[in-house]
């Protein structure tokens, strides 16, 4: 199961250290609103794929509260068929799809699981609620 801060799943961008940090100021400057995970690690960790509406924990290197962010949509599609418009709100920079492709594939491939245009891929979409704690007690992070 992925780390929960009270009855949130946390979202835990990227691989920790300065991928994690860049990814999370993206998202608490707005400008990422989008990530993209293997279904398959889904099942491994026996996880559900999240649902518009749940609120998540953004958590950094620490798995501390960096901010909650709420889902707006989801969708599985194959790596192949991932839209432009997906992979921008992804706010990583990327100028075309192609760029995406190469940069996801890449970075799968280094954290040991290589992706083919078949492998599922999961669309997130969300919406930024807060950022740090927002003066809110974790236990009250789903209202």
């Amino acid at each position: 199961m992925w780390p929960r801060i009270g009855e949130l799943r946390a979202l835990a961008l990227g691989t920790p250290g300065p991928m994690r940090t860049n990814l999370n100021t993206l998202v608490l400057a707005g400008v990422k609103t989008a990530t993209a995970g293997l279904l398959t690690e889904y099942a491994e960790e026996g996880e559900e794929l999240e649902h518009v509406g749940e609120r998540l924990v953004l958590v950094d290197d620490a798995d501390a509260l960096a901010g909650v962010v709420e889902v707006t949509g989801v969708e599985v599609v194959r790596f192949a068929d991932v839209g432009w418009d997906f992979a921008r709100s992804e706010g990583e920079g990327d100028r075309s799809i192609e760029e995406w492709r190469e940069g996801h594939a890449a970075y799968w491939a280094r954290v040991g699981t290589p992706v083919t245009d078949d492998t599922e891929i999961v669309c997130l979409r969300f919406r930024l609620v807060s950022a740090g704690d927002g003066g809110v007690a974790t236990g009250d992070l789903s209202t």
